[in-house]
């Protein structure tokens, strides 16, 4: 496997992995009013994930905490308008103003985006369990023990 063989890509990966996290946090806030924000976002920590678990290192080990949250959280903002009398989905925005970043306006979509994303990264860890990602990162494991 890589994480037996390979020093750079264990290495490579474990470097790029915040820089990655960053690029996440960009697409989920720029994809918030235009095409993207979670689902894109989602994608990317999953490919994240997924390439952790390749060089054999720590990823998530059980997907149900992350898909239950991110379907209790896009199901709630998805049936909240309803219960003030609006349609399945609608928004609600409000503007501030904060220190630093000026005028900012937020809309509950941002908060579906934020299940969303859990609901993506469920089921990239769902499918590396599936195909016994847990396995390789433990064999990465056991190859740094014997050789400390």
């Amino acid at each position: 496997m890589i994480a037996d063989r390979s020093l750079i890509a264990r290495s490579g990966v474990k470097m790029a992995s915040p820089f990655a996290v960053v690029v996440t946090i960009m697409l989920f806030f720029a994809g918030h009013n235009q095409p993207g924000g979670g689902f894109a976002a989602g994608l990317m920590l999953g490919a994240v994930i997924a390439l952790r678990a390749v060089v054999g290192l720590p990823i998530p080990q059980r997907s149900s905490p992350f898909l239950a949250a991110g379907g209790v959280v896009g199901v709630s903002v998805a049936i909240a308008p309803m219960l003030f009398g609006d349609a399945l989905l609608d928004q609600a925005t409000f503007e501030t103003t904060l220190a630093l970043l000026g005028k900012i306006k937020v809309g509950s979509a941002l908060v579906f985006d934020i299940g969303v994303v859990l609901v993506v990264i469920g089921l990239v860890v769902a499918l590396l369990d599936a195909f016994d990602a847990d396995e390789l990162a433990e064999s990465g494991r056991d190859e740094r023990e014997v050789a400390s």
